[in-house]
């Protein structure tokens, strides 16, 4: 750790969550620092000092960077109360205290990125940051030019609510049109809804990236741990985007 860090910032190192979590924990008044209780996220913090959460003393976890290629059918959560499956039916039993870094639905597949690095998904998520996520995605229809224009202005998918999305149509397969459409939102099912207001329900879709990060040369329900190499270049591409 340098010198000095914010608190929210330590947390998120823990692996308590991302720092919009960690915001929130410190704010309810649980977390102390050498015995003291803080609740300013932006508080500094330094390696000497002794930073417990409800009690308990709290330190950087060893951080773990893994991909996974969800197969649909899985929810991306660690356990369902309605008893879907998850993708931690798929994962081995070591890696459940990692977090996916963004969501994909139930019947989506492709790259999802999970670390208990809270700082990283900060990064991956915040709007703010217009990281891009890029899709492989198959419609009912033939879309037309018309229509991608109509996505990159944007469309209300609910009340005040306004989606955007870059896309090319790179095939007209049996009356259906296949494109890759780039995101820098993060709305619940973005593109299945914004194709639905547009008449082209999708039938089909696969995240193929996240940043830096691609899901090639995986197979549904493998994966694999990132390499220091890839850590870096990805945390190197987060520091451009914005």
């Amino acid at each position: 750790m340098k010198d000095k860090t914010r608190l929210n910032k330590y947390l998120a190192s823990c692996g308590i969550g991302s720092r919009r979590q960690a915001d929130e924990i410190i704010k309810s008044g649980v977390v102390e620092v050498n015995g003291k209780i803080v609740g300013t996220p932006g508080a500094s913090v330094t390696a000497k000092d002794t930073i417990k959460l409800k009690g308990r003393v709290i330190t950087p976890e060893k951080k773990e960077y893994v991909i996974f290629y969800k197969p649909p059918g899985y929810i991306t959560s660690v356990s369902d109360e309605k008893g879907r499956k998850t993708i931690f039916n798929i994962l081995p039993e070591r890696l459940k205290g990692l977090k996916p870094a963004g969501r994909l639905d139930k019947d989506s597949s492709g790259l999802l990125i999970l670390t208990n690095d809270g700082e990283l998904i900060y990064k991956l998520t915040h709007p703010k940051k217009r990281v891009p996520k890029i899709y492989s995605v198959i419609a009912e229809g033939r879309l037309t030019g018309q229509d991608l224009l109509r996505l990159s202005k944007g469309i209300e998918i609910e009340k005040g609510k306004i989606a955007y999305a870059e896309a090319v149509i790179t095939d007209y397969p049996n009356n259906r049109t296949s494109l890759q459409i780039t995101l820098y939102q993060g709305y619940n099912r973005q593109i299945r809804r914004m194709l639905e207001a547009l008449g082209h329900p999708v039938t089909a879709l696969k995240r193929i990236a996240h940043a830096s990060i691609r899901v090639s040369g995986l197979k549904k329900g493998q994966f694999r741990h990132l390499s220091p190499k890839e850590v870096t270049e990805l945390n190197n591409y987060l520091e451009k985007c914005k």
